[in-house]
């Protein structure tokens, strides 16, 4: 039915699906604990980490759809951490200003 090489670049691409599932799984864990939806910063370095290595994957095999797809859902990623670093670094002086 499905003519499977396992090989290098087999395994890097489910490593790397592998790293995206467990986004979910550090999501559904911190909020199970909260006992409401959130979403801790992990995920988003599962994210980058996971759409980093399927890319790479995605280019080895010259799929173009999944070089765009993981491309752009990398900004996204990266751009989520930098608004939570803007606004960390935001309470961090508010509270500073308030002592």
């Amino acid at each position: 039915m499905f003519d499977i090489n396992l090989n290098f670049w087999l395994i890097l691409g489910f490593f790397g699906q592998f790293l995206f599932f467990m986004r979910f799984i550090i999501q559904w864990i911190h909020s199970e604990g909260r006992g409401e939806s959130i979403i801790p910063i992990q995920f988003w370095y599962f994210s980058i980490a996971g759409a980093i290595i399927i890319f790479i994957y995605a280019v080895h095999i010259k799929d173009i759809v999944f070089m765009s797809g993981q491309g752009l859902a990398l900004m996204i990623y990266i751009r989520n951490l930098v608004l939570i670093k803007k606004v960390k670094n935001k309470e961090s002086i508010n509270k500073s200003n308030s002592n």
